[in-house]
């Protein structure tokens, strides 16, 4: 999954942590600006905190951006699993990766899978938090179908799964939402012939 939701940066508020300062401080400049494009220098400004904080709580600007992957995980499962509580069946939860995929592209406009673009910048480095997000989505898919009773559950997931990383790279190509539209439908068919 992309990130399918906007980073869970807000402004970082003066009161806040210094390490908390610094994730969401780093975690709107990565969205925005790329990983590697910011530099540590930058990071601080935006947070307002000493490099010392940032050595402390970190230890490093790699550090620092697995943190920021970590907590875009978790705010994405996190918002879904909110989205899902008022879905009425598991084909809604199934697409609700879609439809959260294309707010999302909305609010961070068009910049694409957040993942994708870490996992691009890091060539022939596995990020954990990226991996583990992928494996997230499939399986929660996948236990889904099966709550359905689909066939083949964890094949049609992984279709499922490129067909969402497709739309995310077309939208961000695109500067629309229709290939995430696009996708989505093709989901809803793949999973209804799964069904039959």
């Amino acid at each position: 999954m992309t990130s399918t939701a906007p980073p869970s940066a807000a402004p970082p508020e003066a009161g806040s942590p210094p390490a908390e300062r610094l994730l969401r401080s780093a975690a709107k400049l990565f969205a925005a600006q790329g990983i590697r494009a910011v530099g540590i220098d930058q990071i601080l400004r935006e947070a307002g905190v000493a490099k010392a904080s940032l050595y402390s709580t970190y230890g490093s600007k790699d550090a620092l951006v697995l943190a920021y992957l970590n907590d875009l995980d978790q705010a994405d499962r996190n918002r879904w699993a909110q989205a899902a509580t008022e879905a009425p069946d598991e084909l809604t939860k199934i697409l609700l990766f879609f439809d959260l995929a294309t707010k999302a592209a909305v609010a961070r406009d068009f910049r694409g899978c957040l993942y994708a673009n870490a996992a691009t910048e890091f060539p022939g480095i596995e990020l954990e938090p990226v991996a583990a997000h992928r494996r997230w989505l499939v399986q929660t898919v996948a236990g889904l179908l099966a709550d359905a009773g689909a066939r083949d559950c964890d094949n049609v997931a992984c279709q499922i799964q490129l067909l969402y990383d497709g739309a995310l790279v077309g939208s961000k190509i695109s500067r629309c939402t229709d290939p995430i539209a696009q996708a989505r439908a093709w989901a809803a068919e793949r999973i209804a012939a799964a069904l039959t």
